[in-house]
């Protein structure tokens, strides 16, 4: 059996460097497509429950628009807003819609911090009940 040289050793070391970094890029692009299926079964929930949303918005709250997946932007920040619905007039409601398949604290969070920024956002609401 003959000895391992030190070019041998720092070849296996470099091996092993390289094999750790492609391990590495493969768990990042997994992360990726794991997040993307996230996001494609948000936005299904989203579609799955919008048809009976629309139909509850306008026959129970009177909801005369009704907007899915409205992004705002202003001063570089942005907002994002499953479904947002209003009236204007007599009821003179803003509703902000987030779908969740299912409600955790963080969820329920993120919406009371979009609520406070709604009026922010969108100044021509500013008057509405929300």
């Amino acid at each position: 059996m003959s000895a391992i040289t030190y070019e041998e050793v720092l070849s296996l070391f470099r091996e092993t460097d390289r094999r750790f970094k492609e391990t590495d890029r493969q768990l990042k692009e997994l992360g990726k497509q794991i997040g993307g299926l996230g996001d494609k079964f948000g936005y299904f929930t989203e579609g799955l429950a919008l048809p009976s949303m629309e139909r509850i918005l306008k026959e129970q709250f009177g909801m005369t628009a009704i907007a899915p997946r409205i992004r705002i932007r202003k001063n570089g920040e942005e907002i994002e807003i499953d479904v947002l619905a209003y009236a204007n007039d007599d009821i003179n409601l803003a509703i902000l819609v987030e779908v969740k398949s299912r409600v955790k604290r963080e969820a329920i969070e993120q919406l009371q911090k979009l609520m406070g920024r709604f009026r922010e956002f969108c100044p021509e609401h500013r008057d509405k009940a929300a």
